[in-house]
């Protein structure tokens, strides 16, 4: 099968391997129907991401129909359409049984697929632990709309869900990627008094604004000034930096109100420096972390009922074969490029 390959820092190839096979009784293989890149595959690439395996298949945001499972799932079965969860959690451990499945205490626990072990940038996947890590995709919901459920829009749901968002609240998104506007989604379900997205992309801030005409736009260079201007108690009640870079976490707790919360949702490629004697006398409260990727079946009926729609952020599809130049697009940001899809080369355009 084709499947695309991390080889050393800086270089992915496509390769044929052979098919995955059920390896322990809670797996399952899935034949992905459609994939997506994320961004978290070029820190990869890029060398940014130091527990990535060489030699493993990339990719862990995908859809696709259960082909095998092993003699102890119970929750999927042969012929079922599912999301595939970018955490691996066994479910039982003290981590998961609190909801914090990004710490899954099992040896292929957190960010596995695409990481450390196969992921999905194939025509196959094995995904262990297969009833945590699988959801069944409702009949009314199309493999187009589930395709970032398992990834950016768990991410964006988590990070509003331990923001604290109130309804009088300005809530500070920094950030108008695929994960900055899934995060946006996830926020309006809380109907905060004003939305505000920082963007340095025109494009992406005009995407906003087109989509989302009720949410205030600003970029980096008036953004303090203009969230001034626009809340109630001197800054942000909420932050959520989604963006990664040192200038947006300066920018995040700098446009934060005192004893704000600033939900740092981006991955880095370096340490950030937290300057504590400027921040004395916020008391700001931070929460940072992986996705805790467990809330699937909840934004599954979300989109079922009409109140989530990932849609638009897919403005590119590519076969397989051709998922090089997939990659060349989104890294460089090209003809608006905003979110690819990878689809199976017999797939109907």
């Amino acid at each position: 099968m084709l499947a695309y390959t991390y080889i050393r820092q800086g270089t992915f190839q496509l390769l044929d391997k052979p098919k995955p096979v059920l390896i322990h009784p809670r797996d399952a293989i899935v034949r992905v129907t459609l994939g997506s890149i994320c961004t978290s595959d070029l820190h990869i690439k890029h060398g940014s991401v130091p527990r990535a395996v060489p030699g493993i298949t990339v990719g862990h945001e995908m859809v696709g129909i259960v082909e095998q499972v092993g003699e102890s799932v119970s929750n999927v079965k042969p012929g079922d359409r599912v999301t595939v969860n970018v955490e691996t959690f066994c479910g039982s451990c003290f981590f998961c049984q609190n909801g914090w499945v990004n710490n899954c205490t099992d040896p292929d626990g957190g960010w596995a697929l695409g990481c450390r072990i196969d992921g999905g940038q194939a025509e196959y996947v094995r995904v262990p632990y297969a009833d945590q890590g699988l959801n069944k995709i409702p009949d009314t919901v199309t493999d187009l709309q589930a395709l970032l459920v398992g990834d950016v829009l768990a991410t964006g749901y988590w990070a509003a869900k331990i923001s604290e968002i109130k309804e009088t609240d300005t809530v500070l998104i920094l950030g108008a990627g695929p994960t900055g506007i899934c995060t946006l989604q996830c926020v309006q379900l809380y109907n905060p008094r004003r939305i505000i997205v920082c963007d340095i992309d025109p494009y992406r801030l005009q995407f906003v604004r087109d989509h989302y005409p009720e949410v205030l736009t600003v970029q980096p260079d008036q953004a303090e000034a203009f969230v001034m201007e626009n809340s109630d108690h001197g800054g942000a009640d909420v932050v959520l930096e989604v963006a990664g870079s040192p200038d947006t976490f300066r920018m995040a707790w700098q446009c934060a109100r005192p004893n704000a919360v600033v939900t740092v949702v981006a991955l880095y490629d370096g340490p950030q420096t937290l300057p504590l004697p400027d921040m004395y006398g916020k008391n700001l409260t931070f929460k940072t972390g992986g996705v805790d990727g467990c809330n699937c079946d909840e934004t599954l009926a979300l989109i079922a009922a009409g109140k989530l729609d990932t849609t638009p952020l897919i403005t590119h599809t590519y076969p397989l074969s051709r998922i090089e130049e997939a990659y060349d697009l989104f890294e460089h940001r090209r003809d608006g490029v905003i979110k690819v899809a990878i689809r199976p080369d017999d797939a109907e355009e």
